[in-house]
């Protein structure tokens, strides 16, 4: 799929472009929409996702039903599965093998955290790679490492679709990556490897951060810390991609990246809230999508 273009009118001097996750989300998620439409009227099945909850997390359960609604509003079939705080990682591994062979289901998304009883990394693994639509197993990790991707992760996704809309050019670009894990840091510097930027990876043991990214052309940061990187820090004209997504005190919600510093000296940002995520959850759509029409039923 292609990525729509996202219009953004020239910045007044010293203010940064915002790079708008909720419009081009909402292109993209009418994209989907259209497919799945299109392929219900040529006699296919809707895509299914299933979601599944273990225990209250407060903002899990906001997360999920973010994505039952978005995927409603898209025509993809949705099911639920919770399960309470003291379920046994066994239990959780027999929920994933049914709906690993549920015909009705193309995919799977474990909400993430988990309780401390159970190994994140072996529930992850347990996900059919084809119904990966979170793109967490190591084979789909694998896959784009490797430069053949197939279901890919949502945020680095998302991040790279945002970029694409402004028309930014990342072909010999240094970009920083503030973050190393799994879910974000190390996917999202293999999908800028895979741009042709040139990529370093900073992490809780780099030495001399501000430093490091004050050289960044582009800089995404996803460490969870809020306002950790300050606007001084940031290179004039560069991109900013802030994943971060942290609640105070106050009920406000705030980025890792001090975002009216910042805006002051790059040339694109992403806002908080309103930038990378709502691209997470439109890429979930499109890789459910994407894994009903690649499924073969394989029964286990």
């Amino acid at each position: 799929m292609n990525a729509p273009t996202l219009e953004s009118p020239p910045s007044a001097v010293g203010a940064a472009r915002l790079l708008d996750g909720r419009a081009l989300a909402l292109q993209v998620r009418a994209r989907v929409a259209a497919e799945v439409a299109e392929r219900i009227a040529h006699g296919g099945q809707a895509p299914g996702l299933a979601v599944v909850l273990v225990g209250e997390d407060p903002a899990s359960q906001v997360y999920v039903r973010h994505k039952i609604k978005a995927c409603e509003e898209a025509g993809i079939r949705s099911y639920s599965h919770r399960l309470d705080a003291q379920a046994s990682e066994e239990a959780l591994l027999e929920l994933i093998d049914r709906l690993n062979r549920d015909p009705q289901v193309d995919g799977i998304l474990v909400q993430l955290p988990l309780p401390a009883q159970i190994n994140v990394q072996r529930v992850l693994a347990r996900i059919r790679p084809g119904k990966d639509v979170d793109g967490f197993h190591a084979e789909n990790l694998g896959r784009l490492a490797a430069g053949f991707p197939a279901l890919r992760p949502c945020t680095p996704k998302g991040c790279m679709r945002l970029l694409d809309s402004a028309q930014i050019d990342c072909r010999g670009k240094l970009a920083v990556v503030v973050g190393a894990s799994n879910i974000v840091g190390r996917p999202m510097a293999l999908e800028l490897l895979s741009a042709e930027a040139t990529v370093l990876i900073a992490h809780k043991q780099t030495r001399d951060l501000p430093a490091l990214v004050r050289q960044a052309d582009i800089l995404v940061v996803a460490t969870g810390v809020p306002g950790l990187i300050r606007g001084e820090w940031i290179k004039p004209g560069a991109v900013v991609i802030d994943v971060g997504i942290n609640r105070l005190g106050d009920g406000s919600l705030t980025g890792d990246v001090c975002f009216q510093e910042a805006r002051e000296r790059a040339a694109w940002i992403t806002p908080v809230p309103g930038g990378v995520g709502p691209m997470t959850i439109a890429c979930l759509l499109e890789n459910t999508l994407e894994a009903a029409q690649n499924a073969v039923f394989i029964p286990v």
